[in-house]
């Protein structure tokens, strides 16, 4: 099976960098897999993993998105064409966590969706808090033969209790193949605040690499809401204030312009 799919799992590491005004880092292991919303029964039919009901790993098209029914990938190329980019039917493959027994946070969502040709048309970030609500930042790629692709967005949207709103996200993204990386460095007038990433290796997906994979990190997606409280408890004892959080709806696309200038 895993010949004839482009799902994978991507085994790294995550790092969270605060550089003022305190300073704190972290890392950890984690396992994000790569969806593409294609092969979802392809997927289903896996032992270990489900689609939209309960096992050791499941995905639930719910947890992304505006959070209902419609299928997940019609709802991406809704939001696509509402904003005039065209896949006419190309691949979208969602870079996340799945849910393991049940549960999951994704704090940062990637989906990477190409046209028929297999260009990268466009990506979309979808920011998740600790409060149930979803923000998304769409992100035309432009034609490029570099490896690495650059962009970015201002914030609108509350995520960090310890991170002002007047900041700005620069984006450092290397798509999925052999390797994946991303990068988010959060800005402001004084220059960077915040360092993050996840870097992975991809391992094909078959019965073997799932059971392994759940072996290797049995709790993660706890671990993943565990660390982040966890964290901020940390930030607070080193003398960090709470920000404000303002009112915003749980889901809401936003189109950026490959310049950062924000359309919607």
């Amino acid at each position: 099976m895993s010949r004839l799919i482009k799902s994978s799992i991507f085994r790294g590491e995550v790092m969270h960098h605060r550089l003022r005004p305190v300073k704190h880092r972290f890392t950890y292991k984690v396992s994000s897999w790569l969806i593409d919303l294609d092969e979802l029964d392809q997927l289903n039919r896996l032992s270990g993993f489900s689609v939209n009901r309960f096992n050791l790993f499941s995905f639930n098209e719910k947890d992304h998105g505006d959070g209902t029914d419609t299928p997940l990938k019609q709802q991406i190329q809704q939001v696509l064409n509402d904003h005039g980019i065209n896949i006419d039917g190309g691949s979208v493959q969602l870079l996340c966590y799945p849910r393991i027994l049940g549960y999951v946070f994704n704090p940062l969502s990637v989906f990477y969706c190409h046209d028929t040709s297999g260009r990268l048309k466009a990506i979309l970030y979808e920011v998740s808090n600790t409060f149930n609500q979803r923000r998304s930042y769409l992100i035309p790629v432009e034609p490029s033969s570099a490896k690495v692709i650059r962009q970015q967005a201002t914030k609108d949207f509350y995520v960090s209790p310890f991170m002002p709103m007047e900041t700005d996200y620069q984006f450092q993204m290397q798509p999925p193949q052999e390797t994946v990386s991303v990068r988010i460095r959060q800005t402001d007038t004084q220059g960077a605040l915040f360092d993050a990433s996840f870097v992975g290796e991809r391992v094909a997906i078959d019965q073997q690499s799932v059971f392994k994979t759940f072996l290797r990190h049995p709790l993660m997606t706890l671990k993943v809401i565990g660390g982040i409280h966890w964290e901020a408890l940390q930030l607070w004892r080193k003398g960090m204030r709470l920000q404000p959080r303002p009112e915003h709806p749980r889901y809401q696309v936003s189109l950026v312009q490959p310049q950062g200038v924000s359309l919607s």
